[in-house]
């Protein structure tokens, strides 16, 4: 069969040996509907926006960019906001959980979310979460977790695991001296009121894919009424972890990827054997 098309119509050998006679541009909008702008000033490296990206993609592709309620933490990611095309309100450090609780019982219509750091939740607002996931309330919490108190100069938090160095904490969390992560998933997901719990991470893009997954069904959860919902996603942090950017997808993997483990660990309300993940 002869080829018809014109030779401006055939794929064209793009030689890699001389720069471009043009210079490459932009094709498409490859920005979220729902993201304001691209750009943002977290430090290199950060996993947060890649996350924050995985999370407004997911309320897009639902269809509730204009029924959203996002409810933010103190942290690094606070300074996002202003990439968010959504209605947001600004918690107290830890309170996210409760505020949310009180947004979703007056407007029971809308996708009501948390996003909170692991300092924010699991060191000042535990309480919050644990109470809120109890009472089955249907919201769904999400935790950004790096293991470090990166906004406020690179301590340890509840889930920085054994061994993880931190920025002022350089010879690593110790036992004995620091006492043992928390693995906050695993807790709320022995709850009663809670119907989805899973962690995710971002350090490579089948954890991002995976990450992209486990907000569809934990959003899906909630709109369907079965109750609490919780993702926690795994970010880089190399500025508090006080290592070179380029290191820190491995060292997440590694060190705290190797103690939070990933994958879903309740679905409809139905615990799932570590060994089924």
């Amino acid at each position: 069969m002869s080829d018809e098309r014109s030779s401006d119509d055939r794929l064209r050998v793009i030689q890699t040996d001389a720069p471009p006679d043009a210079p490459s541009r932009k094709t498409g909008d490859f920005e979220p509907a729902l993201t304001l702008m691209g750009e943002h000033d977290l430090c290199p490296g950060c996993g947060e926006p890649v996350a924050l990206r995985q999370i407004l993609d997911a309320i897009d592709g639902m269809n509730l960019g204009q029924k959203t309620i996002g409810v933010i933490g103190i942290g690094c990611y606070t300074a996002l906001t202003s990439l968010m095309d959504i209605d947001l309100i600004q918690a107290l450090h830890g309170r996210a959980p409760s505020v949310a609780t009180g947004a979703k019982r007056m407007r029971p219509d809308c996708l009501v979310f948390t996003l909170q750091g692991d300092g924010d939740m699991v060191n000042e607002g535990l309480q919050e979460v644990i109470h809120t996931a109890a009472r089955g309330e249907s919201v769904t919490c999400i935790l950004l977790n790096n293991g470090v108190f990166g906004e406020t100069g690179g301590h340890m938090t509840a889930t920085t695991v054994l061994g993880q160095r931190t920025k002022n904490t350089i010879e690593g969390r110790d036992a004995k001296r620091d006492g043992y992560p928390i693995l906050i998933s695993e807790m709320l997901a022995q709850l009663e009121g809670t119907a989805y719990v899973a962690r995710a991470s971002v350090h490579d893009a089948k954890g991002v894919a995976r990450a992209r997954r486990f907000l569809d069904r934990a959003f899906a959860s909630q709109m369907k009424g079965q109750g609490f919902s919780f993702v926690e996603i795994l970010t880089m942090c190399p500025t508090g972890w006080f290592l070179p950017t380029a290191q820190g997808p491995s060292y997440l993997d590694e060190e705290l990827g190797a103690v939070h483990e990933v994958g879903e660990i309740k679905k409809d309300g139905v615990l799932i054997e570590k060994a089924k993940r």
